[in-house]
Parts: C-alpha cells; structure tokens; sequence
C-alpha cells in the first residue's frame, strides 16, 4: 500500500515509517526536517508542516493511507481531519494518547490525580481530537492509544489490545514501546478490525 505519514521522525513515526517499510509498504514519510528520517527501502522523506493545511492535503493525496504521529499541542486537530478529508485517502490514523482512556467507568486516566501535571494539556487536546473524529461522518478514521508509559525499548510482537479501557500487565504496569506499538498499527492497517474506532494497546 501507499502509507503517508506525518510525524515521521519522531520517537513513534521513525518506528511506524520503519515497520512500514520491513512490511513491503511504499511509505511518504513527513516531517519539518526531512533530513532526520532514516534512509529505508521504499521510503521517501518530504518535507511538510502539519499545521498547513493545503500543504499537507497535497503530500497525502494519492495515498491509500495516511497517518499522523505528531504532538497534540503542536498541531491542530481541525486542519489534519480536514487535510485527511480533502486528501480523499482511503483510511486516516492516529497516533493517540493515553489520557482518554478510561481507568474506571466514566474516569478519564487524565482526570486522575496522580496524572503528571507536565502532561495534562497534551492529553487534553488528544481526548479533544478523539471527540472531533467520534464526530466525523465522512472520513474512515482510527484513533490509536498507546497504554499510560509510551517508551523506547525492544519490538516483541507480543502485547495486547483493548478498546477504551487502560490496559496494565499483571504487576500494575501500564507501558507498551514504540516498536511494538508500530507492530499494531501496522496489522491494523493490513487487517481492519478498528474503523472509526479507537483502540489501545498494551502489555
């Protein structure tokens, strides 16, 4: 398939872009500084601004697929469902957050009060873009949530996924890595099992 994606040279995109390429997939891979973007088979670095709208519509059209793996509070949620819209690409993912998931019935993570200060407004404006995408009539969307510890680390291929609830291993943990994280997005991409859902995954 023809993959964009915007973000591709951060911690989350680097590992998407790559598990894209080892899977054959033909990946436009997105970011301000195109430089940073590891050279991979079947990748082509551009360079693109998420907060351009017009702009970005035109480096995902033509594409089977596109996806977004940027911060939250340094993009706009409004400008990227309209550019997947106007794009007309066939599916359009997220890289979530943890903060909307729920810890119990009705409690948001984010609302907790042991949630990190630092992290809050990151979180907020993710729940906020998952709310606009619930709200899309048009555009096949897919909202993935990463468990509460979004971390470097190995790729196992073993994790588990959940739809709204925060996933924890068996020691209270609530963690997945980048890698394996770039391993569920990918299936979910070859194997729909989640349009104009949300997901998470998690060990």
């Amino acid at each position: 398939m023809k993959i964009a994606v915007a973000g591709a040279s951060g911690r989350a995109g680097s590992e998407i872009t790559k598990e894209l390429s080892r899977r054959g997939h033909t990946v436009t891979a997105i970011a301000r500084n195109p430089e940073k973007i590891a050279k991979l088979p079947d990748v082509t670095a551009v360079k693109g601004d998420v907060l351009d709208q017009a702009g970005l519509t035109k480096l995902w059209a033509g594409h089977d697929v596109a996806v977004s793996s940027v911060h939250f509070l340094a993009s706009d949620p409004h400008k990227l469902i309209a550019a997947a819209k106007d794009s007309k690409v066939g599916r359009y993912l997220v890289v979530g957050g943890a903060g909307s998931l729920e810890v119990a019935p009705g409690v948001k993570l984010v609302t907790t009060p042991g949630f990190p200060a630092q992290y809050k407004a990151e979180a907020e404006k993710g729940s906020e873009f998952l709310d606009l995408l619930r709200q899309e009539k048009d555009l096949n969307w897919t909202f993935i949530s990463p468990s509460a510890l979004f971390v470097e680390g190995e790729r196992t291929g073993k994790f588990r996924l959940g739809t709204d609830q925060l996933l924890a291993d068996a020691n209270g943990k609530s963690w997945i890595t980048f890698a394996d994280y770039a391993i569920a997005l990918a299936d979910e991409i070859e194997r729909p099992a989640h349009q104009r859902a949300r997901f998470t995954v998690g060990y």
